[in-house]
């Protein structure tokens, strides 16, 4: 047991042990259909609802190229870890959990047709495992309610992959100073927030985690020394086990969809508030968080129908926070809402002097709130015992390729994050207006 500010932290885990003594034929990095996103649920029933029958393809990839992922990890091992998570099944109590449970103050989120369909018939679609230029590419193909979730899941097995296979490299004993570095750097972190009890963070780091296990560490060790300054965890089995807010809402993969099949020019640039329309005929309250960089921030604002304004907030992920935030305030203003009654997230890279800045900067301006990823989960930075940067977070992602055939983009505010054939971003940047800016380098 793990003590902190006096409690204990329920949670006996010997890591260097763990990570030593792999011996058992498949020590699974997914052990549920829950360890996933919370907002992928909400988008898959959104998918299920409007979209059964389209065909999508996505596909992950490593943007930190100089990282040859190829080369660290065993193609048959992490086709065993993807096999054992296609014969995974939501469990009969998760389903009664997600059916009974309260999410953002609203009972029967889930409808009940859904689960019944999630618990009897959701499947995974079949995918690829290919090496391309030292890159591991992970595939998947079929209908868009079998793709959607692969997202998570495969992003998380690419990254444990690279994880074991750095550690596979150490002695018990370096695994012993690992971990210990890593503890302290993550206590030193919390340490920080806890003198702002206004401060509000949710734990965002599924999806490029150290591990699984080290993901439940940080939550139950945040939940202790933050107290209610932690708001949830995105991760749904996380929030589960342990009786926490799930926190999630939507992604890029719904405009990005709708846009892709547009039939027209004048179609495909409404299509960013008409998936919005659809969203809140299912959701609302704190489920109405828009995204509005997919095309372009700026331009989203300009053109949206006044209703748009009577959202509860918005998330802020490629353009710099603290003008996304002004630019959103000033927005809101002009069409005569309160923006301290909306909240503003973001969740873009943070670390804790991102968090404790962009707190002093919005505090009483709008509910702000932090949503902590790959730098709280998977920060294992100067930690290495012999100082290598294999355990260095990199920048993985899942991104979808085609709908129906057709290409499907992203523009983003950071041109850097682009995706999509360079003719159809060309086309989507002439229809929406938006300007390619150049923005930070993506780290993860």
């Amino acid at each position: 047991m793990s003590r902190v500010g006096g409690e204990t932290v329920g949670m006996n885990v010997n890591f260097a042990e763990r990570a030593h003594n792999h011996n058992w034929k498949l020590d699974p990095i997914v052990r549920s259909l829950l360890d996933t996103d919370f907002y992928k649920l909400l988008m898959l029933q959104f998918i299920w609802k409007n979209f059964p029958r389209v065909h999508v393809t996505s596909e992950v990839t490593n943007r930190t190229v100089s990282v040859r992922l190829s080369e660290e990890i065993p193609m048959a091992m992490l086709m065993d870890q993807m096999e054992h998570v296609r014969g995974l099944r939501f469990r009969r109590s998760e389903i009664i959990w997600l059916a009974g449970n309260t999410f953002y103050g609203t009972r029967t989120i889930f409808e009940p047709a859904f689960l019944e369909w999630l618990e009897k018939d959701f499947r995974l679609s079949d995918y690829t495992v290919t090496e391309q230029d030292g890159q591991v590419v992970v595939c998947f193909e079929g209908l868009w309610t079998e793709v959607t979730m692969w997202e998570v899941y495969g992003l998380a097995l690419v990254s444990e992959m690279k994880t074991r296979a750095a550690l596979s490299t150490l002695s018990e004993l370096e695994l012993d100073v690992l971990y210990a570095r890593a503890k302290t750097k993550l206590w030193e972190k919390i340490e920080r927030l806890r003198g702002l009890p206004e401060v509000r963070i949710s734990e965002f780091g599924t999806r490029r985690r150290h591990s699984f296990l080290w993901q439940e560490y940080v939550v139950q060790v945040m939940r202790v020394a933050l107290g209610a300054s932690l708001s949830g965890t995105s991760n749904t089995f996380l929030a589960y086990k342990h009786d926490l807010e799930a926190m999630g809402t939507n992604a890029h993969e719904l405009p990005m969809a709708m846009a892709a099949l547009a039939k027209d020019d004048e179609e495909l640039h409404a299509s960013q508030y008409r998936v919005l329309e659809l969203w809140q005929k299912s959701y609302g309250g704190e489920l109405l968080i828009m995204l509005p960089d997919t095309f372009g921030t700026t331009q989203f604002l300009e053109g949206a129908p006044d209703w748009v304004a009577d959202w509860t907030g918005q998330r802020c992920d490629s353009k710099d926070p603290f003008v996304a935030g002004d630019e959103y305030i000033a927005w809101l203003t002009e069409r005569g809402r309160d923006a301290k009654k909306k909240r503003l997230i973001a969740s873009d890279g943070l670390d804790v002097e991102d968090i404790l800045r962009l707190h002093e900067y919005f505090h009483g301006r709008i509910r702000f709130s932090a949503g902590w990823g790959t730098l709280l989960t998977n920060d294992f930075r100067g930690c290495h015992p012999r100082g290598e940067t294999v355990l260095e977070p990199i920048s993985l992602v899942c991104k979808l390729m085609t709908v129906e055939g057709r290409p499907a983009v992203k523009l983003s505010d950071n041109a850097r994050k682009a995706t999509g054939p360079a003719a159809e971003i060309a086309r989507y940047r002439r229809v929406f207006g938006s300007v390619a800016v150049e923005g930070a380098l993506v780290v993860v």
